[in-house]
């Protein structure tokens, strides 16, 4: 006998040992959680308590049904050949069309949802799904695959360095989907059916939302799992980065070059081997002596340093032994607790590092006193969350033992739990101005809540790298990140002395003018072996020649005419949830052709953006959406929209347009 039953609060399915339960969870938006024998609460995700929503039941001899908003879950009772089952949709309420069903997997077994048993109560999960034909999907985080319709892939669910796994889709049939689970897994969006995988975990958990544009569903999950806070003013200018400044006087004199030379600079990077030892969390003394002084010289400037922090930790730390014995670091099922080789200063050969484990309150506390002490005591409020994947080699998740749980289970959120303790300590500073800005590696759902930026990790420095850039950067922004940035150049590589190289460094700039954050950064030639003393060549806006230099800082004044129209768009980011930069769909979701579009993207409603993406292109067919006339602020020609037109990109610019000819400082003066 199947049980399908409401409380007035939740619907909910028994089908043998399956227990299934769906919940309203914040407007036109349903939490839905399959457990076996009964659900489990306290289990680590990314959704935040619901808001209050008014739903309304309805039960009936073949199963049930739960109706909040714009969306409506039922539940049906069907009969296989392996005795009675439920089935799940979830369709439009105000026409019933469906948005997204459960499909079995076979006529016999398994079903739409799959438990097998990994022992101790944790199980490899499936959970299937139809598939509908002409489905397009966004979001997933990040990834380098160069594309932006996500249909038709199989993707891990697993952190890597410049992949970031946010589970997280938009479709085009208008839901939004978050399985809300950060454990190791797949998701695979084929042709014959949808198909999300952990590998080990104890229950399904995911969430479903509605709405007829792209905007409200994002709005919706944003309120599901944290909105953003506003971008403090500074972070929307230039930051200037290179692997690495090895001194206090080396960085001290790019940052005095900027001003001699008159070129905006907003922020300015300490790197990794500033410290004494991995894990010890403090400036190495030898070469960074008098770091407050240094600080109180570059805020002088109106220049914020920005100072690496890894959440790995050496052996032969200061702080390591008591982090061991205090169960503050990332454990193992089997093994010593190290998970990644470091050649550190003041060894010859690597040596295995440990991570901290931010899943767990006191180790969060714990970092955060020595960072505080460290670094914030002496002026710093901007901090380098780098390797937050974590970093760990061999890339053995299932092997880690956290304080949320095992690592197979809850792996994926600990960039999201990272953050969280800078977050938390910085807000709870008495003296603090409540700015929490956190460049991260990596990131999970529900990051974007702690004030994480994402950068889109180390990446190669060529043509085809940036092209990834822009469908990577869209998909990001579209996963709840609406704080995101590349290393303009790439990061592996880019000769400066090379005239091949320079343009596309000049193209990159270009690029990174419109995207959220903007910053320059990389490991240019010649590139120095790893280790303590490594260094890569000049990587500052001066460093290309003097034909790009104009470009460059072409670029760089442009970015500031941008800076208050970019703090309006991060102020829709925070309170909205949706994100300045974004696919054309965005905003014009009736063009069928705008969600196509993968080589250029909206930044905030009023400025369409084609960044040039092949080298020696001068010019490009930019495709403008229909409901809006365009206006090419560099001639003021205007285009009526739904209309594909070729516009000119000279090396002084890439084309952009402005919707409905919005006043938008692009160009100090249309020619």
């Amino acid at each position: 006998m199947i049980a399908i039953r409401s409380d007035g609060l939740a619907l909910e399915a028994i089908v043998r040992h399956e227990f299934l339960r769906i919940e309203p969870w914040g407007p036109d938006s349903f939490r839905v959680r399959v457990g076996r024998q009964s659900i489990v609460d306290g289990i680590p995700g990314a959704l935040l308590p619901a808001k209050a929503s008014t739903a309304t039941f309805a039960m009936g001899e073949q199963g049930g049904s739960i109706v909040n908003g714009a969306l409506t879950a039922i539940v049906e009772r069907s009969v296989t050949d392996t005795g009675g089952d439920v089935r799940v949709r979830f369709v439009r309420t105000r026409d019933g069309k469906e948005l997204l069903a459960e499909q079995r997997a076979h006529f016999w077994w398994p079903g739409a949802r799959l438990f097998m048993s990994e022992g101790n109560g944790h199980y490899r999960l499936e959970q299937r799904f139809s598939a509908y034909a002409g489905e397009r999907l966004y979001g997933l985080g990040q990834h380098t695959h160069g594309r932006l319709d996500q249909k038709g892939l199989v993707l891990d669910l697993v952190q890597r360095n410049g992949e970031v796994s946010i589970p997280f889709l938009l479709s085009n049939r208008g839901y939004g989907f978050l399985w809300n689970m950060p454990a190791v897994g797949r998701v695979e969006l084929a042709e014959n059916g949808t198909r999300w995988v952990a590998d080990s975990a104890r229950q399904m958990d995911y969430w479903i939302t509605a709405a007829d544009t792209p905007t409200e569903i994002l709005a919706h999950y944003a309120d599901a799992t944290g909105h953003a806070p506003m971008l403090p003013e500074w972070a929307s200018g230039f930051w200037q980065s290179k692997l690495r400044y090895r001194s206090q006087e080396e960085l001290l004199a790019v940052a005095r070059e900027y001003q001699r030379r008159g070129l905006p600079l907003s922020v300015i990077v300490t790197d990794f081997f500033h410290w004494t030892h991995l894990g010890d969390w403090r400036f190495d003394p030898k070469e960074w002596p008098d770091p407050a002084r240094m600080m109180a010289e570059l805020d002088r400037m109106g220049v914020k340093l920005m100072i690496s922090v890894w959440p790995s930790v050496n052996p032969m730390s200061e702080n390591y032994r008591t982090m061991l014995d205090e169960g503050m670091l990332v454990a193992t099922e089997q093994g010593v607790p190290h998970h990644a080789p470091w050649r550190d200063k003041g060894f010859n050969v690597e040596m295995p590092v440990a991570f901290y484990d931010p899943t767990n309150p006191r180790a969060r506390h714990f970092i955060w006193s020595k960072v505080k002490r460290n670094y914030y005591d002496m002026g710093a409020r901007v901090f380098w969350l780098d390797g937050c994947e974590p970093e760990i080699q061999p890339g053995h998740p299932h092997n880690l033992r956290f304080f949320a749980g095992p690592g197979a289970e809850v792996f994926n959120m600990y960039p999201l739990a990272h953050a969280q303790a800078f977050h938390e300590g910085m807000n709870a500073d008495a003296d603090g101005d409540g700015e929490v800005v956190l460049l991260c590696r990596s990131a999970w759902a529900g990051s974007q809540r702690y004030g994480a930026a994402v950068w889109s990790g180390d990446i190669a420095s060529t043509w085809v790298s940036l092209q990834a850039q822009v469908r990577a950067g869209l998909n990001i922004a579209i996963s709840g990140i609406p704080w995101w940035t590349t290393d303009i150049g790439g990061f592996h590589g880019g000769d400066p002395e090379s005239p091949e190289y320079r343009e596309l460094m000049v193209r990159w700039f270009q690029y990174g003018v419109f995207c959220p954050l903007f910053r320059l950064h990389g490991f240019r030639q010649p590139c120095a072996p790893f280790g303590p003393e490594m260094t890569g060549g000049p990587n500052e806006a001066w460093s290309f020649g003097e034909e790009a230099l104009v470009h460059i800082e072409a670029s760089l004044r442009m970015r500031e005419r941008l800076r208050p129209y970019i703090l309006k768009q991060m102020r829709m980011a925070h309170e909205r949830g949706i994100p300045p930069m974004r696919p054309l769909f965005i905003d014009f979701p009736a063009d069928a052709r705008a969600w196509d579009v993968d080589d250029a993207f909206l930044l905030g409603p009023d400025v369409l953006v084609a960044p040039i993406l092949h080298p020696g292109a001068r010019s490009r067919s930019v495709y403008l959406p229909a409901g809006a006339t365009w206006v090419d602020p560099w001639t003021g020609a205007r285009h009526l929209g739904g209309t594909e037109v070729h516009a000119d990109a000279p090396l002084d610019h890439i084309p952009v347009f402005l919707r409905d000819g919005a006043e938008v400082p692009v160009v100090l003066s249309p020619r």
